[in-house]
């Protein structure tokens, strides 16, 4: 016969290797892919298997949200992410925000950073989705 104790501590056991082992993703919860919206736009970020936290602030398994927009290809992945208009940091530890877009097509992807903007490895990011902004 099993004892319940033995049990109970066997199943948090698997329940905390189960959260360690989580496949780690970044994805957008809004707008949707395909979706046609209007500017001021507002992204909703989405994050599995990690947590957010601040630039500067070094903590395992975290990093903060950078949103790429209009990028034909991921920057650097052993660099810091770029900060301009089309590489936004939100060091900060936002989870969403509202963005000024111009009328017409737009691609946008999220990308995860630790502490110092660095990708982690293997990244963090969200696939690429496309919004269509009228005018």
């Amino acid at each position: 016969m099993t004892h319940p104790l033995r049990t109970l501590t066997a199943t948090a056991l698997l329940s905390l290797f189960a959260l360690g082992s989580q496949a780690q993703s970044a994805y957008i919860i809004s707008p949707a892919d395909g979706e046609t919206v209007t500017s001021p736009v507002t992204i909703k970020f989405g994050l599995q298997g990690a947590g957010v936290a601040p630039a500067g602030v070094k903590q395992d398994n975290t990093g903060h949200h950078h949103l790429l927009i209009d990028l034909d290809k991921l920057p650097a992945l052993d660099k810091t992410i770029p900060a301009d208009d089309r590489h936004v940091h939100f060091g900060g530890g936002q989870t969403e925000a509202t963005i000024e877009l111009e009328p017409g097509e737009h691609t946008l992807q999220l990308l995860l950073g630790d502490h110092m903007h660095q990708p982690h490895t293997p990244p963090i990011m969200s696939k690429k989705i496309t919004v269509t902004v009228e005018e």
